[in-house]
């Protein structure tokens, strides 16, 4: 049987998640109606404020079931938790409000609302990170430890290994390997678990021994022996995980879909090839984009004057560019440029001291100013706020035979700016890492994420010493 009990460890975290709730609530309270610090008088009981706070508590305790956030976490990282615990509880707070306007309450106060959803983010937040650091320290020190069984000792296992070395404030010991070929290890540099022989001893080990999860790494020529395996695990009460024998060519998170009643991997799961998803993105995308051409259309007449009066041609520089699906669409941006012929301009990059550029548009370009007509585009649809850069044909012809996965960035509408760009991958920078970086985005897609790249955008600021 399994050592720890899930269920029981996923009622110990809600409750003390309700704990760290009505902590945040009494506190709220206290400053606000007892402290003297602010000023203002209580509208209502503080029966009230105590329903309200356990309608909240009950609501953010079921959206953090349905959001995954009392899984298993052992292999998730820390910087993952807290977000996901921000989401969960901004959900939950606007779930509240919700509450708060159709039971039409309209004298609860505004400032304990901010302040309890201020002190219940901390007080969590500082909770699971002392509970993670906790754990990562005792399990570091050879506690809390579960204890792995590979099968399979060839590239795949080893590997697995490897990996699972520089890691260990996760807890992880393996307990050895079973293969039916392998003897002794082929050399790799570094000392590994032993053998303990075929995949036949797999029941025996498991009985003797305190074996908490099963790695199965065999190659694809012996997926006949997979059932049998699992079975014998199930029956030991042994977690089972398969590596896949082509799981490098999977990502990050693999998705499994289902066809005609049989069961698919697919392998580029796109959160946005969701209609719920899209529509919400594109709403979003509407507002903001009318939002910012109304705030920044000061900005954007004082450009165009200086375009005009410092170099001769029209004021908007128009360039055909990929977009979703492959499909070109015409880009607009600030002219930066003295006029030249429309070849040029498709074929060549931009260097540090171009000698095309104006005066002034080098300064258009060095603060992003001559970005903002692409709202416009944003608003047309052939952009989104938020997304992969789009590139000119001509480059796009090039990098989609030199650059593995670079036009899997097309399955989404490209972006004014996008993930690539908020770690300072613009300009003269690796296109590799660009696409990286763009494909973590498509797979890990949500609105959340998308703010997150908005603030980080602003916060980092619009100059780029990449942006020749």
């Amino acid at each position: 049987m399994l050592r720890q009990n899930q269920r029981f460890l996923t009622q110990i975290y809600v409750l003390f998640d309700a704990v760290g709730m009505i902590v945040a609530f009494l506190a709220a309270y206290w400053i606000k109606f007892e402290s003297g610090w602010l000023p203002g008088t209580e509208a209502l009981s503080f029966s009230s404020y105590l329903l309200w706070g356990l309608v909240y508590a009950i609501l953010a305790v079921l959206v953090g079931y349905s959001a995954g956030l009392y899984k298993p976490r052992r292999r998730t990282k820390l910087s993952t938790d807290v977000w996901k615990l921000g989401q969960v509880h901004l959900l939950s707070f606007v779930g509240l409000l919700s509450f708060l306007y159709f039971a039409k309450e309209i004298h609860v106060s505004r400032e304990f609302l901010g302040i309890f959803l201020g002190l219940n983010l901390t007080v969590l937040s500082v909770y699971r990170i002392a509970v993670k650091m906790t754990l990562f320290r005792l399990r570091r020190a050879g506690y809390n430890k579960k204890y792995l069984l590979i099968l399979g000792a060839g590239s795949v296992g080893r590997n697995f290994y490897k990996s699972l070395l520089q890691y260990p404030e996760l807890g992880y010991e393996v307990f050895g390997f079973l293969d039916d070929n392998l003897t002794e290890h082929p050399p790799t540099g570094l000392p590994m678990p032993p053998i303990h022989g075929g995949l036949d001893r797999l029941d025996e080990l498991l009985r003797k021994h305190t074996i908490d999860e099963v790695i199965i790494a065999l190659p694809l020529a012996a997926h006949e022996k997979f059932a049998e395996i699992i079975e014998t695990c199930d029956n030991a009460g042994a977690k089972t995980l398969i590596i896949p024998d082509y799981f490098d060519l999977l990502p990050a998170r693999p998705y499994f879909d289902n066809f005609a009643g049989i069961p698919l991997i697919n392998v580029r799961d796109i959160p946005l090839d969701e209609l719920g998803n899209r529509l919400l993105k594109r709403a979003f995308d509407i507002v903001f984009s009318i939002a910012a051409i109304i705030v920044t259309s000061p900005i954007m007449l004082i450009a165009a004057i200086g375009i005009k009066l410092t170099s001769p041609g029209p004021v908007i520089f128009k360039q055909e560019r990929m977009g979703l699906d492959r499909r070109t669409f015409v880009m607009y941006k600030f002219r930066t440029m003295h006029v030249s012929d429309q070849n040029t301009a498709d074929t060549q990059w931009t260097v540090e001291n171009d000698p095309r550029r104006t005066k002034f548009g080098a300064f258009l370009r060095r603060t992003s100013i001559d970005e903002l007509p692409q709202f416009f585009n944003v608003l047309k649809g052939d952009m989104s706020v938020v997304g992969p850069r789009p590139e000119r044909p001509y480059f796009v012809e090039q990098f989609k035979d030199e650059i593995p996965k670079y036009m899997v960035k097309h399955h989404v509408r490209p972006g004014i700016t996008g993930w690539a760009q908020t770690n300072g991958l613009r300009g003269d920078t690796s296109i590799q890492d660009r696409i990286n970086h763009d494909l973590y985005y498509l797979e890990n897609w949500s609105f959340m994420f998308d703010l997150k790249i908005i603030i980080l955008t602003i916060l980092r600021g619009f100059v780029n010493r990449n942006a020749y």
